[in-house]
């Protein structure tokens, strides 16, 4: 999965992105999703599901795939 994920303000969230690209169905998923799961953000493991994202950030979701965060 390769996806880009639109912030409609200055910034999305971690568990926002991850809801928006239907890898968790709930923000009540993120925080168990990221102690399961490596993910990382400009290639910093990131276990913080209010990590503010900004457009040009790349997150790469071991085994799932990559999301870019883009600007409107």
């Amino acid at each position: 999965m390769n996806e880009d994920i639109t912030v409609r303000g200055e910034f999305i969230t971690l568990g926002q992105a991850l809801k928006e690209a239907a890898v968790i169905s709930s923000g009540g998923e993120a925080k168990p999703f990221l102690a399961e799961v490596p993910v990382f953000v400009n290639e910093e493991a990131e276990d913080r599901r209010g990590r503010k994202l900004y457009p040009g950030d790349r997150v790469v979701i071991e085994g799932i795939g990559e999301l870019t965060i883009t600007g409107e």
